[in-house]
């Protein structure tokens, strides 16, 4: 017979117990059955490995060269099995797991500080970090790809349960050098001849400065020119291609050192909310319940000011 597909735990119990009492009577009494029990074990056990696992011929138990094979077999399942109760009991009162956390491209920023804030009390959970643009990242929501989420927006045809972080502004930014950079107050008719750059139809920055341009009521059609990403958009102002709506967590660094300019324009900043996000249909395991109340407790030093 083949030991692996045939032993069974309760026939590596016997024969330990059996070993390390002497006894095949405080061998079954240790493990609650009787003596018939564990003798009716080590033979099976005999049966499948072929040969003796025990010397009967003194007065004490003595392991036979097989024996000793499958003693240490034993002893090895047990500290694995001891390893996977210490590991199930981990996962259930969430100590560890695996939690998939969602960031929209404008969270980028500052999502891996909150990964990494929690996993330096946190060990033994496993964050997995993904970051889409928005659309990409509603689309996975919908398909319960995440566990958590940040973003800006949550979708309203997905149902859901969101917590506010905080605040999240967004400013019109500008180089240094450029002709509306320091001016005290900026009209719309200034505007009106800038070009803006702005990420794809359909993302969330995008949206808030068409929404934005729209509320000045001029009726101008803007020079609008559509580039892939914020570092891409960032790049193009401070080279003076033209200005941009931005959020001003996506450019932190650059507004503190004077390469990019917040310019003073009447109805900015605009300010909306970040959220952390999950399904309400979904229940959430307990690593992830461990890492969302971690993230709600501690909000206001994980959210950039």
């Amino acid at each position: 017979m083949t030991l692996s597909k045939n032993v069974s735990i309760r026939q590596l119990k016997a024969l330990a117990a059996t070993v390390r009492l002497n006894s095949v009577t405080e061998a079954a009494r240790a493990l609650g059955v009787t003596p018939p029990a564990i003798s009716t074990q080590l033979k099976l056990l005999e049966t499948i490995v072929g040969g003796a696992v025990l010397d009967r011929s003194s007065d004490r138990f003595i392991l036979t060269e097989i024996g000793r094979e499958v003693l240490d077999a034993a002893k090895a399942i047990e500290q694995t099995l001891i390893k996977t109760d210490q590991r199930v009991a981990a996962l259930r009162s969430g100590a560890a797991g695996l939690v998939v956390f969602g960031a929209v491209s404008t969270a980028k920023y500052f999502a891996p500080a909150i990964v990494a804030a929690f996993q330096k009390s946190n060990p033994n959970i496993r964050i997995k970090l993904i970051v889409g643009n928005r659309e990409d990242i509603i689309e996975g929501l919908g398909r319960n790809e995440f566990d958590l989420l940040i973003m800006g927006r949550p979708p309203d045809h997905i149902p859901i349960e969101k917590f506010a972080l905080g605040e999240h502004p967004h400013v019109l930014i500008s180089s240094p050098n450029h002709m509306l950079a320091g001016r005290h107050e900026i009209t719309t008719i200034d505007l009106e001849t800038e070009r803006f750059l702005a990420r794809e139809p359909g993302s969330g920055t995008r949206l808030l400065m068409e929404r934005f341009l729209e509320r000045l009521g001029t009726g101008h059609r803007y020079d609008i020119v559509q580039m892939g990403t914020n570092e891409t958009i960032k790049q193009a102002v401070m080279a003076g291609l033209g200005i941009a709506l931005i959020s001003a967590h996506t450019c932190l660094s650059e507004l503190h050192d004077g390469r990019l300019i917040a310019l003073n324009t009447p109805g900015l900043p605009v300010i909306r909310q970040w959220y952390l996000v999950h399904r309400s249909d979904h229940p959430l395991s307990a690593a992830s319940n461990t890492f969302k109340t971690y993230v709600l407790e501690h909000r206001a030093e994980l959210i950039p000011r």
